[in-house]
């Protein structure tokens, strides 16, 4: 027993070092960069040493006192082999992985182990390789796990005294070796962390420890608070109320935020309001934008609208775009609030404020809507129909993810019509799907350029359907009164070896339809401002909690970007960065991935903690809401 947990100890770091160079010699341009092999090599020895004291703690320990049981020695080498397995299959993961998300596997990949289905199919249809690798890598693992730790040997038993000095050395070692410092913190991924690339300090890592650490902290939330640290509350609300151009002290003490909004122009009836969410469209693929000409009929629109040159996602997924274009929230190091218990009932929506005037708000989804707990969130704060795949009749084209974009645009089409027909304002969100891996969509609709399942021919399907709409729509009797945003979720491969690889943050946002008028705004924006300006634009006189600007009125010239535990806060050209437990660091920031590291301006980083303290503080304290007892204009 004791021999076979000797044994797995040097096996499990053999297997860890060789997979860590093994990354490493694949992303070598990037390490030799960042100072070579001799930092991860040495932070990965303390994350390995404290994973594997981990895993071997409970029969380690109880090795000197039951290692003479036939019985023991049998659930020690079931245990080991376990372990074993989970070790070596997460660093087998980890390579495509990496190839999609830029990290080791973190808390992602335990939220897509609660969607099977959709998962599934994606990694059918577009890893096969992969998957067969895995598979074969998976066998032998299994065979080496067997043959060295399936059968331990019953050993001799100890004295009494033996069995009580040998326990005691063995749990103050491992103690030791799980909390991995004489420090007053225990080892966690920041200690580790020595470079700029986000990805280099998770090679530093090994992918088990990751994933562990994801869900542990998935179980233990963090507020902002605990991760950069804290601030008087008081102190706090004056920042960000002042940043928001509201006034301090509060209207209502009790929530801090909510304020009256008059629109800068008025219009004899409400008009429509439609956000169009593209899925992964960075402005990387707008050649409008200084990327690839992968997107001409967004490129056109942009031209017959309010375009936003320098609009900036809050964050890398979905539902970080979501909360940030549909509530107006901002980001936080915790999971975006349309997955936390407290926020599924009595938010503050866009659904929620227009519904009381009289607006009938849907969510358009070509997927099933329960993914990303997108259905409850939405149902729970003002939405009042959700129309996802099983609503869809004889779709075009059915992907591992759903509908495709042209069948979510008939379905809104068809929707926006009836409104017209029973003369009520609506409020749609309408979230695409076909530009997401395995890349699938209807052949025959674009011209392919090389392997038909890229990124690139999905992106020139996405754009194809969304022109093929607006050819529709501006033809409709709904266009004189409908403004139309379309923006991007997030860009679809978010990595870098800076910090916060801001120009994967930089997005398209288009505002156009009905009174909209043709300009280009080259003022940094964020998600964030947008809702604010569509009930601007649309007419509408409300009282909301949202922090973002009327840009209509103002520019904030401000950008939030939460990156994994990084937060970035990019005003003007500065970029202010805070770490979890660490100093603020700041950069000058030129596009599209200029850094030129510069002192910290104290104020500066003020400013940014208060705002990523804020939004933590609203969620805990359930004040992102109108009040039922506050005016509603």
């Amino acid at each position: 027993m004791r021999h076979s947990v000797i044994l797995f100890i040097i096996a499990a770091f053999v297997l860890l070092i060789v997979s860590r160079l093994a990354l490493a010699t694949w992303q070598w341009s990037r390490v030799s960069k960042a100072g070579g092999l001799r930092p991860l090599l040495r932070g990965g020895l303390r994350i390995d040493t404290t994973q594997i004291a981990i895993l071997i703690a409970l029969p380690a320990v109880l090795s000197p006192f039951l290692a003479h049981l036939p019985a023991a020695a049998t659930a020690t080498g079931i245990w080991l082999q376990v372990c074993w397995i989970l070790l070596g299959f997460l660093e087998v993961a980890t390579p495509a992985f990496v190839m999609e998300y830029d990290t080791r596997p973190n808390r992602l990949f335990v939220e897509y182990l609660k969607h099977p289905r959709e998962v599934s199919g994606m990694l059918w249809r577009g890893y096969k390789l992969e998957l067969v690798g895995a598979l074969v890598a998976v066998v032998a693992l299994l065979a080496i796990g067997h043959a060295l730790f399936g059968n331990p040997a019953v050993e001799t038993r100890w004295a009494w005294w033996q069995m009580i000095v040998g326990g005691v050395v063995i749990l103050a070692v491992l103690i030791l070796a799980i909390r991995g410092t004489l420090g007053h913190r225990p080892i966690n991924p920041s200690t580790v962390a020595y470079s700029n690339d986000g990805l280099l300090n998770t090679l530093a890592l090994n992918s088990l420890y990751n994933v562990l650490y994801a869900i542990y902290s998935m179980k233990h939330e963090k507020s902002a608070a605990a991760v950069y640290g804290q601030m008087p509350s008081a102190r706090m609300h004056e920042i960000v109320l002042s940043c928001a151009g509201l006034p301090h002290p509060p209207a209502i003490d009790t929530h801090p935020s909510v304020h009256d909004q008059t629109p800068s122009q008025t219009r004899s009836r409400p008009a429509n309001i439609v956000i169009i969410l593209e899925e992964s469209l960075g402005a990387q693929y707008s050649a409008a934008l200084g990327g690839n000409d992968y997107t001409p009929q967004l490129d056109a629109l942009a031209k017959e609208g309010w375009t936003f040159t320098r609009a900036y996602a809050t964050g890398t997924r979905s539902v970080r775009g979501l909360e940030a274009v549909t509530a107006g929230f901002l980001p936080t190091p915790a999971q975006a609030v349309l997955k936390l218990p407290a926020a599924q009932r009595g938010f503050f929506t866009l659904a929620d404020v227009l519904g009381r005037h009289g607006y009938h708000s849907r969510f358009i989804y070509g997927g099933e809507s329960h993914f990303d707990n997108m259905k409850g969130f939405f149902l729970g704060n003002g939405f009042d129909e959700i129309i996802d795949r099983p609503d869809f009749t004889n779709p075009a084209f059915v992907g591992t993810w759903g509908a495709s974009d042209e069948d979510m645009f008939t379905q809104l089409d068809t929707h926006l019509r009836a409104d017209h027909d029973r003369d009520r304002p609506s409020f749609t969100l309408a979230f695409s799907v076909s530009n997401h891996s395995p890349w699938e969509y209807p052949a025959g609709r674009i011209t392919v350029e090389g392997n038909p399942a890229t990124v690139e021919n999905t992106v020139r399907y996405a754009d194809w359907a969304l022109g093929q709409f607006f050819e529709r729509a501006r033809q409709a009797p709904y266009w004189e009164n409908t403004i139309f945003l379309v923006v991007a979720d997030h860009d679809s491969r978010v990595f870098g070896d800076t910090l916060v690889p801001v120009r994967h943050f930089h997005i398209p946002a288009v505002i156009l339809g009905g009174g909209v008028p043709v300009r280009r705004d080259e003022n940094i924006i964020s998600q964030i401002d947008l809702p604010p300006t569509l009930l601007s634009l649309a007419g509408v006189t409300c009282t909301h909690p949202m922090l973002g600007h009327d840009l209509t009125r103002s520019a904030p010239h401000r950008a939030i970007m939460q990156y994994e535990n990084h937060y970035g806060y990019l005003k003007g050209d500065d970029l202010l960065v805070l770490l979890p437990d660490k100093d603020p660091v700041q950069f000058q920031y030129a596009m599209p991935e200029a850094f030129v590291p510069t002192p910290t301006n104290a104020a500066l980083a003020e400013e940014a903690l208060a705002h990523a303290l804020w939004p933590s503080w609203a969620y805990r304290e359930e004040r992102y809401c109108v009040p039922a007892d506050a005016k509603t204009a």
